[in-house]
């Protein structure tokens, strides 16, 4: 059985976010389940000359072009084209972002990949730009999100009017974008059931819930810990929905911590709010996330808004990492670690962060890590039973 996995972003050995490590674990288990697959989409512009062993693209994936897909990373021209192309294309302004390449090349790179049983639409923004060169081919789409509605989250957060305009805009094309592409789909999977709901495809014989998992099991789990900050968080900050439960956790959050509580955020963040948040040290990327968020006593999770699974709670219960949770970061997640405390207030939150920093407790994440990916792997493989290609992989 030979399917595309058509995504924005390439997988290249040095997955440094939520949506690599679910593109990770999803292909992990396509290929568990016997399927060959050819990846088709962008690498990531200048990861080349990051990191310490740079990136390895498989030989297995087609690469369309090198594209750095962050809006903040763009310099203004380059923003300007990207809305030049989705305002004369009626086309979501992520989606823009993949002209980089024409329909044609598109079509030559699927030609060269011989005969294809089947195209996986992974998330919307490929399949936004490109899926009509797949339209005769049976599809599988994987809903990392409910994009509209992060997309409307965004809009009613934003701060500027340009900026609520065109994430209502968004919101718009995304939501018949992803009607589109549920109709059409042979079978979906999303990353937790709220999103089965509110995509309108909740009945088993369409849909199933993909359980992720993102490091090797007790990979860090055993033996003492040595902490640098009471908390360490990390994500990627430019996405949104990850911003909002940010600005929610420096405004309302920290003023109810003690003045000596040390707080690190990694990962990309404006810096203002250093500016801002003198309190907290921002430091920017670090060459080994697990490393840095095992550097704090306690890690808050600390999601408000979004759609899909947080694979940063993931990360956390598989190290056994102690944490403090708001009811939006345990969404997709079916068992909660007796070390992870819920907290929704942000008096109860920094007293939950205090009182989990004074006794830190690891747990071993083996037995989580281990229910996760059994989890994952059955869903996947009713998902390719359901979308007619169980059988004929099962007898190749």
């Amino acid at each position: 059985m030979h399917l595309v996995f058509a995504t924005s972003i390439v997988p290249d050995g040095v997955p440094r976010s939520g949506y690599e490590i679910a593109n990770a674990a999803i292909l992990d288990a396509l290929r568990r389940a016997g399927c060959r697959i050819s990846v088709m989409g962008f690498a990531w512009k200048g990861r080349k000359e990051q990191g310490t062993g740079g990136r390895e693209i498989g030989g297995d994936t087609v690469v369309l072009g090198e594209l750095d897909p962050r809006t903040e990373a763009a310099g203004g021209l380059v923003k300007l084209g990207w809305l030049a192309k989705a305002m004369i294309r009626g086309m979501t302004f992520s989606s823009a972002k993949m002209l980089l390449a024409s329909p044609a090349q598109v079509r030559a790179a699927l030609d060269a990949l011989g005969p294809v049983d089947g195209v996986i639409f992974n998330s919307v923004q490929f399949a936004g730009a490109f899926r009509q060169i797949f339209a005769d081919k049976p599809t599988v789409y994987v809903a990392h999100n409910v994009e509209h509605l992060s997309a409307e989250q965004s809009a009613a957060a934003a701060r500027g009017i340009v900026a609520r305009f065109m994430f209502r805009r968004e919101a718009r094309l995304l939501k018949a974008l992803e009607e589109k592409l549920c109709a059409q789909a042979r079978f979906i999977y999303t990353l937790s059931e709220e999103d089965r709901q509110v995509l309108g495809v909740a009945d088993d014989d369409r849909s199933a819930v993909l359980p992720l998992v993102a490091h090797a099991p007790s990979a860090h789990t055993a033996g003492p810990r040595e902490s640098v900050y009471d908390a360490a968080l990390i994500g990627t900050w430019s996405w949104a929905p990850n911003r909002i439960g940010l600005d929610w956790f420096l405004e309302q959050v920290v003023p109810h911590l003690p003045q000596d509580f040390r707080i690190a955020v990694a990962g990309d963040a404006p810096e203002r709010l250093a500016q801002t948040h003198p309190r907290v040290a921002f430091v920017g990327r670090v060459p080994d996330a697990v490393a840095f968020v095992r550097s704090g006593k306690v890690v808050p999770l600390i999601s408000r808004a979004g759609t899909g699974v947080q694979l940063k709670t993931i990360e956390t219960f598989e190290l056994g990492l102690p944490s403090v949770a708001t009811p939006s970061a345990l969404r997709g997640i079916s068992h909660k670690p007796d070390n992870c405390t819920i907290a929704d207030e942000p008096r109860d939150f920094a007293a939950a962060l205090v009182r989990a920093a004074r006794t830190p407790v690891d747990l071993d994440g083996r037995e989580f890590h281990e229910a996760q990916r059994n989890a994952l792997d059955s869903a996947v493989r009713r998902g390719l039973h359901e979308a007619g290609f169980a059988r004929r992989n099962e007898a190749a």
